[in-house]
């Protein structure tokens, strides 16, 4: 039996990846939204074949994105759950999810007992729940350098929830009531190679440098970050990452993984931002 909930996937040229978490979910989800920016591969004709809802949008970036599909989808279930198509549901967190369900079909709060006095069930007001990321790289569990557990807002009820609108490092916040955290994982396994991972995060730099150019730095750790000398910080949380943070317990694929995305990554940001802040200083001479 599939559980009333209505999950949102957003693509773009992802055949290598789609077809895992479609037979991931497909007997699971009563409803599978696929909003697609116009793929040139083979993506749009996987979600045919398993019966999902197909929505073409252009993308102009992952908030933008997800709350249009928010606000503009045919929504038919009171939860959502937000997924990427490099993304998939572990066995115990499906299981999870349903035995919450269940749950609040009956006191609309997860393990209530039945016979709670109405008010005191109104008080908690459960509008989401936070799942953990397990994230994989190169077939290795990144399981260190404060890696793991990172908390999302994944699963929330409709109306309840939005996207920040910022171009990098955006969240789903609820706009009332709290949530809850799940027991159980979420796994990110991206298969499309190095190249196309430095590709990604090279984007990704552009789109954080433009943020912190506009001084919007997003999480407090953040603008702490920011505070430090330019160029010199992405050595410092390198080395807080990988040695403070036993990153190395990580592997040789850690060491890829932590020195690229905690070094290489930060490094590119503030490249950018000091040639962005160059040519600026150039155009007033």
């Amino acid at each position: 039996m599939k559980l009333p909930i209505s999950v949102i996937i957003l693509t773009y040229n992802e055949e290598i990846h789609l077809e895992r978490v479609l037979k991931n979910i497909a007997d699971w989800a009563d409803e599978i939204f696929v909003v697609d920016s116009y793929s040139t591969d083979n993506t749009v004709q996987i979600a045919k074949r398993y019966g999902c809802k197909i929505v073409q949008h252009p993308f102009e970036n992952q908030a933008q994105q997800f709350n249009w599909a928010l606000d503009n989808l045919d929504i038919k279930n009171d939860w959502i759950l937000r997924l990427d198509a490099d993304e998939y549901l572990t066995e115990e967190l499906k299981e999870e999810i349903g035995e919450i369900l269940f749950n609040m079909g009956t006191s609309d709060v997860p393990n209530i007992d039945i016979n709670t006095r109405t008010s005191d069930v109104q008080k908690l007001e459960i509008n989401g729940f936070y799942i953990k990321r397990r994230v994989y790289f190169m077939g290795r569990w990144i399981k260190h350098g404060g890696y793991y557990p990172i908390w999302f807002l994944r699963l929330f009820k409709k109306g309840k929830a939005k996207s920040e609108q910022r171009a990098m490092d955006e969240h789903i916040v609820l706009l009332e009531g709290r949530a809850e955290r799940l027991k159980n994982d979420f796994i990110d396994d991206n298969k499309k190679g190095l190249s196309d991972w430095i590709s990604k995060h090279n984007n990704y730099a552009s789109r954080e440098a433009a943020d912190v150019l506009r001084g919007d730095y997003g999480t407090k750790k953040k603008k702490i970050y920011y505070r430090l000398p330019l160029f010199c910080r992405a050595f410092l949380y390198f080395f807080y990452r990988y040695f403070i943070r036993l990153g190395f317990l990580d592997g040789k694929e850690g060491l890829i993984f932590h020195f690229l995305q905690g070094c290489w990554y930060r490094f590119l940001i503030d490249a950018k931002i000091y040639e962005a802040r160059k040519q600026r200083l150039e155009v007033k001479l």
